[in-house]
């Protein structure tokens, strides 16, 4: 079965399931359809690939976090079980992904399963972390793993808790998967424990949670959560504490938005000031509650998600995909120019040269007796002119290939990032289409970009808003019908169902 046909049936089973969940993002599934037409005509696509695929269809919560920080007794408490191990040190320096099943047996199953199985965000990471260290992709098991568990609580979303977060010591491979990560989730929650280290001695793990995080439009995601707070119960001023993290996120540049504080019930230190205790437990139950709201949102979020996601392709298509396409054209074209004039320059003055050492000119007369007479009959021109046109034409079309090579060479080298690499990719896709050999080198207008892409794109844009229309007349029930939001929350499927 070719690629393609995989793709197709991808598509139609993911359209088969939202017919019955959500008839909103059924139609957005077509939106997407005219983008990969779009992109396919312009090259940045391949018949197999589909923006639709690159999204995440579930609801989808990460948590991320410092060693330490509660991050795996957090998840034991909100699914009522003890699922993941815990521990003051590292327990598990692997990304799990939690998945909703039947069974009451918890079944953990190797990061393969996730790898090879396309209904999973993590769909080919392997290839991903291969092409950012070489071997580490056939060690996809040391990075992933897929744990399934009854509770109700995951039903109908994914949870994924990272490996203990150490900006300064993680692996390349690690901090990219937890980009990606972030790109893909609706939820985001950042643990730091309140114990330690001082928030001062973290300056590249806040760098890369937090300011590198709220420069994002979907910044809204992310919670910050200060973890095992009761432990500061016992400091002479455990405000002092709370404030002296806040500084600390606040200095790169969290100013708005909440801070939770939140700690463990069944793991808490017991505070014996029942005052205390009691101005303790009741901050931690409303922190509690409002993270556990925003988890049950999910549902809801990754419709707005995947609309803001068909809407924000639409418009890097026009805004950064043709643009990059046509800088890298003009990079090309100029190359070729200065190729074709130094090679060409320098094919004419060596011959200049030879035939002037050698004695064959005589004042502004070439006096070559072999050339003098084969250009003097009819057939002998014809033939030296031939000649000379295939030659020269050989020697350019292989300069246009070399200065393709450089132009994408140069692109690729300036790739630092995953999300960024398979850009890359696909832009040298759509370049390597325009560079073909009748296409001329001074046509600036990428091939398939034209007025009838443009309104296709328009299309789409004017779709998205709609999309965006519907849901809030769903969600918001201005009618007083029967709750929505409920299926949503709770809907009766589980993403093992789910195909994309």
């Amino acid at each position: 079965m070719s690629e393609s046909t995989q793709l197709e049936q991808r598509l139609q089973s993911l359209e088969m399931h939202l017919a019955q969940e959500n008839p909103i993002l059924l139609q957005a599934v077509a939106s997407f359809r005219k983008l990969d037409n779009v992109a396919r005509r312009l090259g940045f696509l391949r018949p197999e690939e589909s923006f639709a695929t690159r999204i995440s269809w579930w609801p989808l919560v990460a948590i991320l976090g410092t060693y330490s920080s509660g991050k795996s007794t957090f998840i034991n408490h909100y699914l009522g079980q003890s699922l993941q191990l815990t521990g003051n040190q590292a327990v598990d320096d692997r990304f799990t992904v939690l998945c909703f099943s039947k069974e009451d047996e918890v079944r953990v199953l190797p990061g393969l399963a996730l790898d090879a199985d396309a209904r999973f965000p993590f769909y080919q990471m392997s290839r991903a972390i291969e092409e950012i260290t070489v071997g580490e992709g056939r060690r996809i098991d040391a990075y992933l793993q897929l744990k399934t568990c009854p509770s109700e609580q995951v039903r109908g979303k994914i949870l994924i808790d990272s490996p203990g977060f150490d900006a300064d010591a993680q692996r390349t491979a690690t901090l990219q998967i937890t980009n990606h990560i972030i790109d893909l989730s609706d939820l985001v929650l950042v643990f730091f424990d309140a114990r330690h280290p001082e928030p001062g001695t973290m300056h590249d793990t806040l760098e890369h949670l937090v300011a590198h995080t709220i420069k994002r439009p979907d910044s809204s995601k992310f919670l910050y959560i200060l973890n095992q707070i009761d432990t500061t119960a016992r400091e002479d001023n455990p405000e002092d504490v709370i404030a002296s993290w806040q500084r600390a996120l606040a200095q790169k540049g969290l100013t708005a938005g909440r801070f939770y504080r939140i700690y463990n019930p069944a793991a808490a230190v017991p505070i014996e000031d029942e005052n205390l205790r009691a101005r303790f437990e009741t901050k931690r139950d409303i922190d509690m509650a409002e993270i556990h709201a925003r988890m049950r949102q999910v549902g809801i979020d990754r419709a707005y998600r995947i609309i803001a996601v068909l809407e924000q392709t639409a418009h890097d298509v026009e805004e950064r995909i043709i643009p990059t396409l046509q800088d890298l054209l003009a990079q090309w074209q100029r190359r070729v120019v200065w190729l074709n004039g130094i090679v060409f320059g320098l094919i004419f003055a060596a011959i200049i040269g030879t035939t002037l050492w050698s004695g064959e000119w005589q004042g502004w007369e070439f006096s070559h007796p072999f050339w003098n007479g084969l250009l003097k009959a009819p057939v002998g021109r014809f033939i030296a002119l031939g000649v000379a046109v295939v030659l020269a034409g050989y020697i350019h079309f292989t300069l246009r290939r070399c200065a393709a090579r450089q132009v994408i060479a140069k692109l690729k080298k300036q790739v630092h990032d995953m999300r960024e690499m398979d850009f890359a990719d696909n832009i040298a896709n759509a370049f390597q289409k325009n560079t073909r050999f009748w296409r001329s080198i001074f046509i600036k207008q990428p091939s398939g970009w034209g007025p009838r892409t443009k309104r296709q794109l328009t299309t789409v844009l004017a779709e998205a808003n709609g999309y965006v229309q519907a849901l809030n007349d769903k969600f918001t029930n201005p009618s007083g019908a029967e709750d929505v939001t409920q299926e949503l929350e709770n809907p009766t499927e589980s993403p093992k169902e789910l195909v994309v």
